[in-house]
């Protein structure tokens, strides 16, 4: 049985950040039923990322979305609303992510579903928060990114700011929120008592980012400098950063500058005797030439059995046919209601033993409305 089983959660969020909570809660067990707008769903559904649809909708909705129902209905219709509310009755979690005030206006504000269900979980994900003068902007990834000074980490001293190539901020709201939901259900079993779970990505971006944060202001407020070339941290030193070599990539992590300069027989490095950081860019100058002179593999067979921290730089392809990744058993095909099936990634999370996969893929606009329908009236769950 797994933890969340017999859990109904209520999902109107759209994109990524609120989907990714539900998806978490649905792979530990919990029935999910995402609500959507008729005729056009989740916006996600035609969100490309690039050239290829799945089964007619965008590939990043069937990632996100395997493991629930759909049940359409609009809120501007009484009927509909009815419905909704009757759902609300049932479910132990609400979610949404919508701009603050639209769950207001349309009457499902945290207040008026606590009158519908007082031990409902209810969370939320907004861009900002409640802030006056930003909760109106809109809560987009790269947006959030910008705002939090998070593009001024990667990349190299002179690249000016650089996106991580990810939706990284919607990926880590959607994980606070499951995170905030879960301790809520906790306390809901102990004490009987709901909970409001509210997360901004704004407030997700910064927490991201403790570390830096952390440092800049107790090191009289001054600013992380990149290294000027193959940077990877914009505190540690060097040798800390992915370089080329004669045939692709090599990451190094901490290590002493002599003793790398031995085994990796650089003459060059054998003048720093000293780690120091002010002397970062020098030394990973050197490093980075002297490296592109052998293979990764002829790197690797010195700097390993040494023990030093290093490893290949691996493109999606590589990574798939090593070893490593092969015995997680990652990848998972699903199918939906219609019999399409995709591949995807699994729950990361193991428990008694057990990866946590299903083979129900995402589902159709308004796939379950008559199962849902049917048990609203029934007045099952």
């Amino acid at each position: 049985m797994r933890p969340l089983e017999d859990l109904l959660v209520v999902d109107f969020s759209q994109f990524l950040s609120g989907p990714l909570a539900s998806l978490r809660l649905a792979d530990l067990g919990a029935r999910v039923i995402k609500i959507e707008k008729p005729g056009s769903g989740d916006i996600c559904r035609s969100l490309y990322v690039s050239d290829l649809i799945l089964n007619g909708e965008s590939s990043i909705f069937h990632a996100i979305n395997r493991n629930k129902e759909s049940f359409a209905a609009d809120f501007k219709q009484p009927q509909d609303l009815n419905h909704i509310k009757k759902l609300i009755e049932k479910a132990d979690v609400v979610i949404h992510n919508f701009r603050p005030g639209v769950m207001e206006r349309v009457g499902l504000s945290f207040e008026e579903v606590k009158t519908l269900n007082p031990q409902v979980v209810y969370g939320e994900i907004s861009g900002y928060g409640e802030h006056p003068a930003w909760k109106s902007k809109p809560g987009q990834d790269l947006l959030v990114q910008s705002l939090t000074a998070l593009p001024w980490l990667s990349g190299n001293q002179d690249d000016g700011p650089v996106a991580m190539g990810l939706s990284i901020v919607d990926m880590l709201a959607g994980t606070h929120l499951a995170q905030g939901i879960l301790a809520a259900l906790y306390r809901k079993a102990i004490h009987n008592t709901g909970a409001k779970v509210e997360v901004s990505m704004l407030a997700s971006s910064l927490d991201f980012q403790f570390e830096t944060i952390t440092t800049y202001f107790n090191d009289g407020n001054v600013l992380p400098v990149r290294s000027k070339n193959n940077n990877a941290h914009a505190y540690l030193g060097a040798p800390y950063g992915i370089y080329q070599t004669a045939d692709g990539h090599l990451a190094l992590a901490m290590g002493s500058i002599p003793v790398l300069a031995t085994l990796l027989k650089c003459d060059a490095l054998l003048a720093f005797t000293e780690n120091k950081f002010s002397l970062r860019d020098q030394i990973k100058t050197v490093l980075a030439d002297h490296l592109k002179t052998q293979s990764t593999s002829h790197w690797l067979a010195i700097l390993e059995p040494a023990d030093i921290w290093c490893a290949k730089v691996l493109d999606y392809k590589s990574l798939f046919s090593e070893e490593g990744f092969q015995v997680l058993d990652f990848v998972q095909e699903v199918t939906m209601g219609d019999g399409f099936s995709y591949k995807t990634t699994r729950c990361p999370i193991k428990i008694d033993g057990e990866h946590l996969v299903s083979s129900k893929g995402s589902p159709k606009l308004g796939e379950h409305n008559a199962l849902i329908l049917k048990e609203i009236s029934d007045g099952k769950n």
